[in-house]
């Protein structure tokens, strides 16, 4: 039986541009039943909209919600389904760590886009192992507003960010000239937290429904204790080598102020 991960060449275009995308990662009845629990969670949670400050006021939504695996068991399996972090430690090492998860849905006809940006903005860390993965629960072609990156932006380090939302200069980087990562239910989208990425409108007449997850390798601190969440520092794949007791990272920051 062969070991899931990425191969050899996987891993040569991932260290080349900063992402790769991984076809059928799931089965489409996998990704259908996980879509059912997020359309079921933002049902229960009522209306909520996480449009970016930079394109907001303008009519478009974003359903979201952060901390999925604390309102599904389904995503609390998968967090530590060997096909994800195998996927994760072929990148990072043997110790791969939770930063956090969310989902989102883009709503038919108005689903708002996500400016060209980089998120090492939002959580900087020391080595930047920091590496997110975007699970596609349904079709995500370009008119649904998927995903579009800068191939090898990643190797420019941190870029100059603008805004309450961290987004990187439109005009170097604008988002029509940004190559579109369409995908299928089921596709697992991995990039690295320094590559320019964003996704556009959704025009269509159906949702966009994705589930995110962002990992490190525990012994990667954080320059700035950013984006805390419940289920921050639980260990995915591996052990934290670090000689200390748990803290979560707001117990930290209160220890030290």
């Amino acid at each position: 039986m062969t070991r899931p991960g990425l191969s050899p060449e996987q891993r040569i275009f991932y260290d080349d541009n900063g992402y790769i995308l991984l076809k059928s990662f799931l089965s489409a009845g996998e990704a259908a039943a996980l879509r059912a629990e997020v359309h079921a969670i933002a049902a229960r949670q009522g209306p909520t909209n996480a449009t970016w400050s930079s394109v907001a006021g303008q009519g478009t939504a974003l359903e979201h919600s952060h901390d999925v695996q604390f309102r599904s068991a389904a995503f609390t399996r998968l967090l530590v389904d060997e096909r994800l972090t195998a996927a994760f430690t072929s990148l990072i090492g043997p110790n791969v760590q939770l930063h956090h998860n969310k989902m989102f849905i883009k709503p038919p006809e108005r689903g708002s886009p996500f400016p060209m940006h980089q998120d090492w903005g939002y959580f900087p860390h020391k080595g930047n192992s920091m590496t997110a993965a975007i699970l596609h629960l349904d079709a995500a072609p370009d008119e649904k507003g998927c995903v579009r990156v800068y191939p090898g932006s990643h190797k420019l380090g941190p870029l100059k960010a603008f805004g309450q939302d961290h987004h990187v200069d439109p005009d170097e980087f604008p988002l029509s000239a940004a190559v579109p990562v369409e995908a299928d239910a089921g596709d697992l989208l991995i990039f690295n937290y320094l590559l320019v990425h964003g996704s556009g409108l959704n025009v269509s007449n159906e949702p966009r429904t994705t589930w995110l997850v962002q990992v490190r390798d525990p012994e990667d601190e954080p320059t700035s204790e950013q984006h805390q969440s419940r289920g921050q520092g639980m260990m995915l794949a591996g052990i934290d080598p670090r000689g200390k007791s748990f803290q979560f990272a707001w117990e930290s920051a209160a220890s030290s102020s």
